[in-house]
């Protein structure tokens, strides 16, 4: 299914980010576009910066009722993505909360699973709907055993909704370090200099922009034949 003027595609988590790149390159391509996100004024910024036609709503990803009143309202439609995330911090285990731990995984899995449930009935013939996950999924870190659990578990889940939801296609886009507000909860200069060193040391000798995962994600959205697949956007970070 082509992505372009006959597309209808919803992005929850759509105002930043990787997010925001992927309305913008389907809306570039023609296709009406839906974005969603928790802050009004962050779905009101977004839209002046994308192209005219796109619409928002503010939806709570943590709320059923939320997301099953926006998709009513949403009506039918071809693809769906889940960009949602709050800011990523690492943390050691001797640091562990449990409250935290459990709300880390609540926005990037649990609920992301119940958006899913939820937007199958919307979804038309042949439609598709790309999750999230990371490289952290295969090359954990100190500090990052969260991040790589919850990435794992997004790997294996889309491998066995892919099978459930068939003929729906069921992917994920499993980025490396890129430039995003997921990294706002860190100084600047922290944030620049990670950003510099994590180029330095992958072959590609950049970090990747939100607009390099959002061609993943469009592209799995286009091509047809594709499920149960998660794809490596990273530079070459886990060659190295």
């Amino acid at each position: 299914m082509t992505v372009d003027s006959s597309s209808k595609i919803v992005v929850l988590g759509g105002t930043s980010g990787i997010g925001l790149a992927v309305a913008r390159q389907a809306a570039q391509l023609g296709a009406s576009v839906i974005i969603a996100s928790r802050n009004p004024a962050s779905v009101e910024r977004a839209l002046a910066e994308l192209p005219a036609g796109v619409t928002g709503s503010a939806v709570d990803a943590t709320s059923a009722i939320d997301v099953a009143d926006f998709l009513d309202g949403v009506g039918r439609f071809d693809h769906f993505a889940y960009t949602a995330a709050d800011p990523l911090v690492g943390r050691p285990l001797t640091d562990l909360r449990i409250d935290e731990a459990q709300a880390f995984f609540g926005l990037r899995f649990f609920h992301t699973l119940d958006a899913v449930r939820q937007v199958v009935p919307h979804l038309r013939a042949a439609g598709s709907i790309t999750l999230t996950s990371g490289t952290a999924a295969f090359k954990g870190g100190a500090g990052w055993t969260l991040g790589a659990a919850v990435c794992g578990a997004m790997n294996s889940a889309v491998r066995s909704l892919a099978a459930e939801l068939a003929p729906v296609r069921v992917n994920a886009v499993a980025p490396g370090v890129l430039r995003s507000p997921l990294w706002s909860a860190m100084g600047e200069d922290e944030r620049e200099r990670m950003y510099a060193a994590t180029g330095a040391a992958v072959p590609l000798n950049r970090v990747a922009e939100p607009e390099d995962a959002a061609k993943a994600y469009l592209a799995f959205m286009d091509q047809d034949y594709v499920t149960g697949t998660i794809a490596v956007v990273d530079g070459g970070t886990l060659v190295v």
